[in-house]
C-alpha cells in the first residue's frame, strides 16, 4: 500500500485557510514556502484569508530582504 503524499491534496476552500486541518496546513506551507510557526502567525495576525495571509507573509519577506 502506497502512502498518498498530502502536501498535494488542494484544500476544499482555496480562498480561506483552515488553521485545525493539519493536511491543509501542510499544503499551505509548502505552497506559500514557509514554516507551520510562520504561517500560523500569519493566520493570528490577519485571520484565515489566503490572500491576506499571503499578502502578510510578502510584507515580512520585503521587510527581511531590507534588513
Amino acid at each position: 500500500m502506497l502512502v498518498a503524499d498530502f502536501t498535494s491534496k488542494v484544500p476544499t476552500f482555496r480562498c480561506h485557510i483552515a488553521s485545525d486541518d493539519d493536511v491543509e496546513l501542510k499544503y499551505w506551507t509548502k505552497h506559500l514556502g514557509v514554516s507551520r510557526d510562520e504561517l500560523q502567525s500569519a493566520i493570528k495576525k490577519v485571520g484565515n484569508s489566503a490572500a491576506a495571509v499571503r499578502k502578510e507573509l510578502e510584507t515580512l519577506r520585503a521587510s527581511n530582504y531590507r534588513k
